[in-house]
């Protein structure tokens, strides 16, 4: 059988494309279709690693999630994970290839790669009834229209019917809209078969002229306004948005203020949408410009150029600030690149990820970072190591998550490893990971995600919340991270299917509609 397939495009990036997908993988779910996303190329920062040691896009995985999937290197054969100015690490099914520079990619590179896009949808094609697609910023860069492999040429090869989605939240969405579709060429035009409007705000009977405008001006049927949200969270793509930032920023009488710091190759930073989540904790991004007060937690996440932003921290004061608050006793946590960054040296003599050969770290680990070219991703399993300071009461519960990264520490005779991992992709272990300094406040770890099981969130924060002189919490709802999103992902369902024409959707699809009753 062949999959039936709908695309999303967008008029740029950051419009909403990767959500809509996650929703429409949910709807087509829950009405009971066997349902998978795709997209040929990614950029981010945000990445996972795949039950088989993978790696992928974060969107995708998300997207997966919701289709009750577990992900696959398939639904994003291609994940650029930028590494400085106009460069970027290639990975191709899960595994990188090497270190391009853009020209080195679009001229030469992505047409390699199209055999291996095709192959992948494919697959994806013979195993689901449906497959959604989503594409990366506008079909209309005029510049990129030969050598694209990510929107309307994935269109044609996978013959979806193609939704043209603007964010109206930003402002000039119909202009973007028509503007979009003067610009393709004539073939291009015809497989856009609808509008989306996206993250809408007040009162939509007040939005009609512009509805009927569109369609008249277009050709073309608004398939949906769908409004803005803030009830629940669906994870963001591939940098930390503006929209979060801001709100990071806000002043909110909560009892623990964490600070993350916003580094400028910053990665995986969804590791802390679990700690965001609680009633008690204040998260703020830190960076830019925003003062690092007095926060009760200092985080240091993950980072695709460590080096490079450990000179950033160093420049900017902020690494002397850090090592100040962390002698006064503020506890502080670093995350892959960030425990890196935590140690006194880090080597990358063979220029794996920096044009910088050496650099001394922070100092409030005694570790020394080598960076190689082979690198690590697994899932892995595992649990805390000792039983002081930041993990008072932790050594029984669980951690779980997955590794990417191509530095290799090793641990000096002043500290401890944190954690034990117990099983690396699906083989029992027993491997030391991390390192946690004597007095147990200063911490470090290669585990994203470790914030996910919510037994082990908790008792870290209720040793926070002790150190302030405040009972802990016990009456949190524990979720998992896994099982939160769940949740998430049906608000969304039923957001989005309210406000799109699922009728005409179906229709594009050859569809009669839901299998089962909604």
């Amino acid at each position: 059988m062949t999959a039936r397939t709908i695309m999303v495009q967008g008029t740029a990036s950051h419009v909403g494309k990767s959500v809509l997908v996650a929703a429409l993988c949910r709807i087509f779910y829950r009405d009971g279709y066997r349902v998978a996303p795709f997209k040929s190329q990614n950029m981010a920062l945000n990445s996972y690693v795949t039950a088989d040691g993978g790696e992928m896009g974060r969107a995708q995985v998300v997207q997966a999630e919701a289709a009750g999937l577990e992900p696959s290197v398939d639904m994003n054969p291609v994940l650029l994970k930028p590494t400085g100015q106009a460069s970027s690490q290639v990975i191709v099914l899960g595994r990188p290839v090497g270190n391009l520079s853009a020209w080195e990619y679009h001229r030469s590179y992505a047409q390699q790669a199209w055999d291996v896009i095709c192959q992948a949808l494919e697959r994806l094609k013979n195993t689901y009834d449906i497959v959604v697609i989503e594409g990366a910023g506008s079909p209309a860069e005029v510049n990129l229209q030969a050598t694209e492999i990510v929107n309307m040429r994935v269109a044609a090869q996978a013959e979806a019917p193609v939704l043209l989605t603007a964010d109206i939240d930003k402002g000039g969405a119909l202009a973007a809209v028509v503007g979009t579709l003067e610009l393709l060429p004539p073939a291009d035009r015809q497989r856009v078969a609808g509008i989306i409007i996206n993250k809408f705000r007040g009162d939509l009977s007040l939005f009609q002229p512009a509805v009927d405008f569109l369609e008249k001006r277009t050709g073309l049927p608004v398939v949906g306004v769908v409004p803005y949200f803030d009830s629940f969270a669906i994870q963001e793509e591939d940098t930390v948005s503006e929209a979060t930032l801001a709100q990071s920023r806000q002043t909110v009488g909560r009892d623990l203020e964490i600070a993350v710091i916003h580094l400028p190759h910053i990665s995986n930073f969804t590791d802390f949408d679990p700690l965001a989540a609680e009633p008690d904790v204040h998260l703020r991004y830190v960076g830019r410009g925003t003062p690092l007060g007095n926060p009760d937690l200092i985080i240091l996440p993950g980072s695709k150029n460590t080096i490079e932003d450990l000179a950033y921290l160093q420049r900017s004061g902020l690494a002397g600030q850090i090592v100040q608050l962390s002698a006064a006793g503020t506890p502080v946590v670093g995350i892959c690149g960030g425990f890196q960054m935590l140690g006194r040296e880090l080597h990358d003599p063979e220029r794996t990820e920096s044009s910088i050969p050496c650099l001394n770290g922070l100092g409030l680990l005694d570790v020394i970072t080598v960076f190689e070219r082979d690198k690590i991703t697994t899932r892995v399993e595992g649990m805390a190591a000792v039983a002081d300071g930041l993990l008072e009461q932790c050594q029984s519960l669980p951690v779980s998550g997955y590794e990417i990264h191509m530095g290799r520490s090793r641990l000096g005779a002043g500290v401890r490893p944190a954690f034990v991992i117990t099983s690396s992709l699906g083989v029992v272990v027993e491997q030391p990971d991390g390192a946690i300094s004597p007095d147990g406040m200063v911490l470090g770890t290669y585990i994203h995600g470790i914030f996910d099981q919510p037994a082990f969130r908790r008792q870290l924060l209720n040793n926070l919340r002790r150190r302030k002189g405040l009972m802990p919490l016990t009456d949190v709802a524990l979720l998992t991270a896994a099982q939160q999103r769940q949740k998430d992902f049906d608000a969304l369902a039923e957001v989005v299917r309210g406000s799109l024409d699922m009728g005409l959707v179906y229709s594009l699809l050859g569809l009669p509609g839901p299998r089962r009753a909604v």
